[in-house]
């Protein structure tokens, strides 16, 4: 479902018809509800409908790279039609895997965005100008998987059988070559990319033997008691085509159109913290659409150990945000909020997505409003996705999410025109 950029009545701003897009949105046969937020010391009005859903069409195949707490392609594409035009620098400084990045880019925006972990960008460049699947074919059939590698973990023939495991650290090796001579091209990148994803999930289309969910790695102690507790062993997984099978899923659902206007845009990804990116310029970004680290909620430097050592970086000496006090978050955000405002255009968005935690004691908004408004930005609404919507739904509180909602609470701040 297309929604182009619509023109403003002279007089009304772009955050005006935003909002009246939302108090009119029935796309989905439901009337949007508006409330007032919870917290009387916040005021802003609460839009709450199902704006986006699991129904409508899919997200292209190139966004299935596992990541902990990702958002769906649907809820950045819903900020970038409504609030930017072809040509406007879309970000976030938070990229995660980069879903924000790529949906831009297929909508002619260009994509930014910023990590603090190296595997980020890692993950999302090589999506953003895939190679052919004839080169990745190619560029296989030139690796010598059966060249002894030099370091074979023990410890990791918990995950792998050890023909499996002896590839994996074959490939790893050629990768951390490549990577030291300068020589990574687009083929090596998609295959380290699709190779990192590969690494341990709970099917036949991973190169473990069944673990947890593929976006996160257990610790070696945690699949013992699985594979004790399973009875089972690592079985024989052969790398190449492995991969080549995840190439062709991630480029099955493509449109041609879409990848063409992809490979048109400029990205600029960036490894670092998010508040302070001086390569990005001043004024310069329309849309920022991110979700940033939770209140000690999501260790993502643990759940990445096993993705950092296949990609020869130690996890340990990336300096996660780790936030465990709402003051300590609060200030943190602070400092990204001035820079955002800094690389905002004047009239720019920012759609802030935020979480409940201490099971629904702490609203995520009462924390980000103060933090915004210190940095200079103007909170506008909250758009609440709801997409079990019902006129008596509990939105705020974790019930709901109990019984299998999936809510989306987003704050829309703006920079001053």
């Amino acid at each position: 479902m297309s929604h182009p950029q619509l023109e403003f009545p002279i007089g009304c701003t772009k955050t005006d018809t935003f909002a009246e897009q939302l108090r009119t949105f029935t796309d989905f046969d439901k009337e949007t509800r508006v409330e007032s937020f919870p917290d009387p010391t916040i005021q802003l009005p609460v839009y709450i409908n199902e704006f986006w859903t699991a129904k409508q069409r899919a997200a292209s195949s190139l966004h299935e790279i596992s990541y902990r707490a990702c958002f769906k392609p649907q809820l950045p594409r819903f900020f970038i039609e409504r609030l930017t035009s072809p040509g406007d620098i879309v970000y976030d400084p938070f990229m995660g895997r980069g879903t924000t990045p790529l949906e831009a880019g297929f909508l002619g925006r260009p994509p930014a965005g910023c990590d603090i972990n190296p595997l980020s960008k890692r993950l999302l460049a090589p999506r953003l100008d895939p190679p052919a699947p004839e080169a990745v074919a190619a560029r296989l059939a030139e690796i010598d998987l059966t060249a002894k590698a030099s370091d074979l973990p023990e410890e990791l023939l918990t995950f792998y059988h050890p023909e499996t495991l002896q590839e994996i650290c074959a490939l790893r090796e050629y990768f951390i070559a490549r990577e030291a001579s300068g020589e990574i091209d687009p083929a090596d990148a998609w295959i380290r990319m699709v190779a990192t994803n590969r690494l341990t999930g709970h099917s036949a289309g991973f190169f473990s033997v069944y673990s947890l969910p593929p976006n996160q790695a257990v610790t070696v102690a945690s699949q013992r008691k699985i594979n004790a507790k399973r009875n089972q062993v690592p079985p024989r997984r052969e790398v190449i085509p492995i991969i080549l099978k995840k190439s062709r899923a991630l480029l099955k659902k493509v449109d041609p159109e879409a990848l063409k206007t992809l490979r048109t845009t400029t990205p600029q990804l960036l490894t670092g913290t998010c508040d302070n990116t001086p390569a990005i310029a001043e004024n310069s970004v329309a849309l920022v659409v991110t979700s940033p680290p939770f209140l000690d909620v999501v260790d993502y430097q643990t759940d990445n150990w096993l993705r950092c050592w296949f990609n020869g970086l130690d996890a340990s000496t990336i300096p996660i945000w780790q936030l465990k006090k709402a003051e300590d978050w609060s200030t943190a955000m602070t400092r990204v909020f001035h820079e955002l405002h800094r690389i905002l255009r004047p009239g720019g968005h920012i759609a802030f997505e935020v979480g409940e935690i201490k099971k629904g004691k702490l609203l995520m908004e009462t924390l980000v409003v103060p933090a915004a408004k210190a940095a200079g930005l103007i909170p506008r609404l909250v758009l609440v996705n709801d997409q079990i919507f019902t006129k008596t739904a509990n939105v705020w509180g974790v019930s709901n999410l109990k019984k299998g909602t999936n809510t989306n609470r987003i704050i829309l701040l703006q920079k001053q025109s």
